[in-house]
């Protein structure tokens, strides 16, 4: 694809993207660390209090749940204007449009790096090692990133034509946060609920195969299908809804 041969020009992007929104700012990009850091420790107290859960087992995992969590939204609800935000360009220059979709994911990958960091500073404080099982999270992230890649090719395309649509997204992701176990562990629900609110829910295996090898735990056969299924058919999906109507774009936006 003519896109990955631009990859230097993806990884500038995507830099100058983080620059230039905390530009003249003394901490920089470090002001998403802090403020994940608060919202972490306040969510983490009052809900382990609430769930009647001890600290030490409920904070690391709402807190890589909502970094994860942060990252997978902020690439879907981002993406849907993809293409919008690019518009000029893409009128102006020859780059391949599927580059400002990479740039996204790039950006908000640099995000997730300094959020990150929070997590094994939260597992040294509450006194739990990080094992070497920990290293089954670096194929299921990139697992995840292929998956969050043609969702948000997809949503770039039907948003440049639908301008509403951004909005609807957006409100869709809200309402997913609170069905998907990110500040309440799966445990918790009934068998009949899980099947709704866990095995039929595409957004908590993705979670799951990213946090769970984190946590010390190796994810389930279950979740590595769903991921891998959606990412195979998925892509292919996307490659042809994005060939069939890429030509269109330039005269949507």
């Amino acid at each position: 694809m003519a896109a990955a041969k631009r990859h230097a020009l993806v990884g500038l992007l995507g830099w100058m993207d983080i620059r230039q929104r905390y530009r003249r700012s003394a901490l920089g990009p470090f002001w998403l660390t802090i403020s994940m850091s608060v919202m972490i420790g306040a969510i983490g107290l009052v809900f382990s209090t609430v769930f009647h859960t001890p600290i030490r087992d409920f904070l690391p995992f709402i807190a890589i749940g909502i970094i994860l969590w942060t990252y997978v939204s902020n690439v879907i609800i981002e993406g849907c204007n993809g293409f919008i935000t690019a518009d000029n360009i893409i009128k102006q220059l020859p780059i391949p449009m599927f580059v400002h979709i990479l740039r996204l994911i790039w950006r908000n990958i640099l995000m997730l790096g300094h959020n990150i960091v929070i997590f094994p500073i939260i597992l040294i404080a509450v006194g739990k090692p990080m094992g070497l099982i920990s290293l089954l999270s670096i194929p299921g992230f990139i697992l995840a990133t292929i998956n969050l890649t043609w969702v948000t090719l997809i949503l770039a395309v039907i948003c440049a034509r639908f301008r509403d649509m951004p909005q609807i997204v957006a409100s869709l992701i809200q309402v997913t946060f609170y069905l998907t176990p990110i500040i309440w562990k799966p445990e918790t629900v009934s068998a009949h609920a899980g099947i709704y609110l866990l095995d039929l829910n595409p957004v908590y295996h993705l979670i799951e195969i990213m946090r769970a090898p984190l946590l010390g735990q190796p994810p389930t056969l279950m979740n590595w299908l769903v991921s891998a299924a959606l990412a195979i058919f998925g892509s292919l999906f996307a490659l042809y809804f994005y060939g069939h109507y890429r030509r269109r774009i330039a005269y949507w936006l």
